[in-house]
């Protein structure tokens, strides 16, 4: 009789607990058309403010940065040999890229770091020394800089000293032209010997807004390109002759 009376009662709760499942499946179902459920409001915000402020502090893009210095034609380098001083040097990066090394010859160094050169002056001179201790000193080499042109008002080449971004780089070219298109300003940087990266930057929304959040910081070699507007277009095509002799609009055809 008791246990009758205990399966009775074990039924009841498995009904109600399946009848609480459903209507909760019931409730995401729809919930799912019509918005988060409110049991899940406060957790999905969150999640969702923990993603906004993650995609917040991710960097621009086009904000990758070599590593180290990578040697170029024209840098001049000093070798100090601190065991062996007579091979002390200093060498010229020539322009088909190698150096001249005493005692060992001609040495391709171009595109290498610092680092990179000395492991590889170790193997070199491990022939003629032994466990040679050598140490590289860049003497000359290409300072940082960054290229702005087209309608801006100093278009030129110029030194890219401390952090630097692209409405600074636009503001020490001059700023812009009259014919300047500020919205669609271009930002070309090499990716590699064979690829550049071209990222549009509407600088014009930026100062509208007041929000330089979209504000790429450049890195040397990059290159600003402000196009010509539409107006800068029709402007350039206008012979200056004419610009002033009409004040009045023109009058419809058949006028």
């Amino acid at each position: 009789m008791q246990r009758s009376e205990h399966n009775k009662k074990l039924a009841v709760g498995l009904t109600v607990i399946v009848g609480m499942a459903m209507g909760a499946l019931a409730s995401l179902a729809a919930d799912d058309q019509a918005g988060p459920a409110s049991g899940f409001t406060t957790a999905n915000q969150s999640g969702n403010a923990a993603m906004d402020r993650a995609a917040s502090s991710r960097p621009p893009a086009l904000q990758r940065r070599n590593p180290r210095y990578q040697l170029e034609t024209g840098d001049v380098i000093e070798l100090v040999f601190p065991l062996s001083t007579e091979f002390n040097q200093a060498a010229t990066v020539q322009p088909d890229g190698y150096i001249n090394l005493l005692s060992v010859g001609d040495l391709h160094v171009e595109g290498m770091t610092t680092p990179e050169l000395t492991q590889r002056l170790r193997e070199v001179y491990g022939k003629i020394l032994h466990d040679p201790v050598i140490t590289v000193q860049l003497k000359e080499f290409e300072k940082p800089y960054f290229v702005a042109f087209g309608e801006v008002m100093r278009p030129g080449k110029y030194d890219l000293r401390g952090l630097t971004t692209a409405t600074q780089g636009v503001a020490l070219a001059g700023g812009f032209t009259q014919d300047a298109k500020h919205s669609q300003v271009l930002l070309f940087r090499r990716a590699s010997n064979d690829w550049v990266e071209v990222k549009k930057l509407n600088i014009k929304k930026m100062f509208q807004a007041a929000n330089l959040g979209e504000d790429v910081t450049l890195q040397p070699g990059d290159m600003l390109f402000a196009p010509k507007s539409a107006i800068g277009k029709i402007r350039t095509y206008i012979p200056r002759s004419t610009v002033g002799m009409y004040t009045r609009p023109f009058a419809p055809l058949g006028y």
